[in-house]
């Protein structure tokens, strides 16, 4: 398991332009408070609209390989991918992608475009 949170993501915004998928969630506290997983450069994903008490586990050669084949990237790119797999209480389902970061959020509404709070990034994976 690469990454674990008790909290609720439900999938906010993907933006194809630069292929970024942004799962979010609220702290138990406030709506401005939580916890950000940015996926960048995806490229493929299965997805449910909500995942409670998240976890992000890597994959074993089989499913990479699996994963990677329904991608339709060229072969040649594979080492610039990483795949994760997300299971929760609510679903499952995989991204691949080039990075993703985990990213703490306080004080800014989770509504806003404009991030106005701080942010901590909890971790960042890449191939």
């Amino acid at each position: 398991m690469i990454f674990e949170s008790d909290l609720t993501f439900r999938v906010w915004t993907y933006g194809i332009g630069h292929s970024q998928l942004l799962l979010r969630s609220a702290s138990d506290e406030s709506e401005d408070d939580g916890v950000d997983l940015l996926f960048e450069g995806v490229a493929a994903m299965r997805l449910t609209m909500r995942y409670e008490a998240l976890k992000l586990h890597s994959v074993d050669e089989e499913e990479f390989r699996d994963v990677f084949a329904g991608s339709g990237v060229d072969d040649r790119w594979r080492g610039s991918f990483v795949i994760v797999r997300l299971a929760s209480r609510s679903g499952g389902g995989y991204v691949q992608c080039a990075r993703i970061t985990a990213e703490r959020r306080r004080g800014e509404s989770p509504s806003g475009p404009d991030p106005v709070g701080s942010r901590d990034i909890l971790w960042s994976l890449r191939p």
